[in-house]
């Protein structure tokens, strides 16, 4: 059995969960549950990120100590996993105990390295991304993606990471693994900065300043810079240093890297520069492929707080449904560049491709089923439908990241059936008197497919329609159970399934 290892990245326990992190966690999820039909061992990380001069800004604006601060937002975002219907294997917080002993023992192996070392140093910080800015990367003095927060002049001593020591090490990893990071166009990206030289970075704040941190090692005066901190995560939640098995079993080793990483657009330069720089220090496997997805916008808007236009995950699950919420994140968002939420595309997506998609399809198999084949499968019939080529571009979308091609192949399968329905007749035929039976088989077999196909993306509606074939979800695996043919002559079918209900017109 393979062993696979994907993780988000940790949000901030600074606001509440936002339809963005819901797309990125929805991403890991529907790849967890692939490669889980795949066969694989899947061991799949999230959790929140708790240190850091917002999250002790945000602390201290609530009246809350940060602990009991970050406990109550912590909660709220592994809500998500019941909303929406996530099997993450682990939710790490960057306040756990052992998470803490981790990042000093990366530490140490840094500055073992001769990576670590204290200057003083002026800078411009933004406490939004929590990162020092250059004067190329401001907009009229202002960070662009946190344009309401004043840039901050930082004059102190810290300790930097010597980050400027891996530039060659990430470019010749670069030319090495062309699909290190996807899409391709954030691989050039990443390649051109780190092209254009790496500066190191500081890596501590004066606790004096700003206390709300992981200690340095053997210096009480100074916390871990928040980034530093929150990247060791990936490894600390696999049981790094102590548990050196388990960890080498899903992180992988430097020949046979396991570790995927899926991450918004404004963590390229940390999870695929910053991060693999550290690794590299510690002495341990850089990661396998970095996966980077865009940004959701609301009505072509940024989402904020003061336009009021942030969408959450809670509502619309509350109003749609999860299955819904996973479908319109995973089919209707481009999965490579930046997306749009509006109310009436989500509810179109919703009556166009699922009730009058998927839905209306299971719906209208199934019952021809009880009227023409007395409620079972007929005899076996070959496949009309070339599912085998659609299952490749399937399998080819997921490997890639392309989550709304996988979706869109499903929707071809659809389209293909509704399309020999309306040539066939097949009630005409009936009446007639002619056998409909090698057409039916067709059709709930291609039902059957389409449902496996679905399994990673909407499960609770894939299993259901699975179910009322006779097929146990819980038992299919993709290699095996992707061929034609499999549903067995005879089986029981559950007529007229109830996939979609139609919106209500108030929703």
């Amino acid at each position: 059995m393979s062993k696979y290892y994907l993780t988000t990245t940790l949000p901030y326990v600074n606001a509440d969960p936002h339809v963005g992190f819901a797309l990125e966690i929805v991403q890991a999820d529907a790849l967890a549950r692939y490669h889980r039909l795949l066969g694989d061992d899947v061991a799949f990380n999230t959790g929140t990120d708790e240190h850091g001069q917002k999250i002790y800004q945000k602390s201290v604006e609530a009246g809350e100590e940060p602990q009991a601060y970050c406990d109550r937002y912590a909660a709220k975002f592994d809500g998500l996993k019941a909303a929406l219907n996530l099997t993450y294997t682990r939710f790490i917080r960057t306040t756990d105990a052992h998470h803490v002993a981790a990042a000093q023992e990366f530490w140490r192996r840094c500055k073992a390295a001769g990576d670590i070392y204290k200057k003083q140093y002026r800078t411009k910080y933004c406490v939004g991304c929590e990162l020092e800015k250059t004067d190329s990367e401001l907009e009229d003095g202002r960070c662009p993606i946190h344009p309401k927060l004043p840039i901050e002049l930082r004059d102190e001593e810290n300790y930097f990471f010597r980050w400027s020591r891996s530039q060659q090490a990430l470019l010749n990893h670069y030319a090495a693994h062309p699909d290190f990071v996807l899409p391709d166009f954030r691989l050039k990206e990443i390649r051109n900065f780190v092209a254009a030289g790496l500066q190191d970075f500081s890596i501590s704040r004066l606790k004096a300043k700003m206390p709300w941190g992981i200690d340095v090692p053997d210096d009480p005066a100074h916390v871990m810079y928040v980034w530093f901190d929150a990247l060791v995560n990936y490894v600390s939640t696999l049981g790094w240093p102590e548990d050196a098995a388990n960890f080498a079993a899903f992180w992988g080793t430097d020949g046979a890297p396991n570790a995927v990483q899926v991450a918004g657009k404004d963590n390229l330069r940390q999870q695929s520069a910053m991060w693999q720089g550290m690794l590299l220090s510690a002495g341990l496997p850089l990661s396998k492929q970095v996966f980077i997805h865009g940004f959701i916008t609301a009505d072509g808007q940024k989402m904020s707080k003061s336009l009021g236009n942030v969408v959450n995950p809670y509502d619309l699950v509350a109003t749609y449904g999860t299955d819904a919420t996973r479908y319109f994140l995973l089919g209707a968002i481009p999965s490579y560049n930046d997306g749009d939420y509006t109310k009436a595309l989500f509810e179109e997506t919703y009556a166009a491709r699922l009730a009058n998609g998927i839905g209306n399809l299971a719906a209208r198999v199934t019952t021809m089923a009880g009227k023409f084949s007395g409620g079972a499968s007929p005899a076996k019939a070959e496949d009309r439908f070339a599912t085998q080529a659609l299952w490749t571009r399937y399998r080819d979308a997921l490997d890639a990241f392309r989550f709304d091609d996988a979706v869109h192949a499903v929707e071809e399968l659809v389209a293909l059936c509704n399309q020999a329905i309306d040539v066939e007749a097949p009630w005409k035929k009936a009446k007639a008197g002619e056998d409909v039976g090698p057409f039916l088989y067709q059709l709930l077999e291609a039902l059957r497919h389409a449902g496996l196909m679905l399994l990673p993306v909407i499960p609770q509606a894939a299993e259901k329609l699975l179910a009322a074939l006779g097929v146990d979800a819980s038992s299919v695996r993709l290699p095996r159970d992707a061929a034609w043919g499999l549903l067995a002559p005879g089986t029981k079918i559950e007529s007229g399934v109830i996939l979609f209900p139609r919106l209500d017109a108030n929703s």
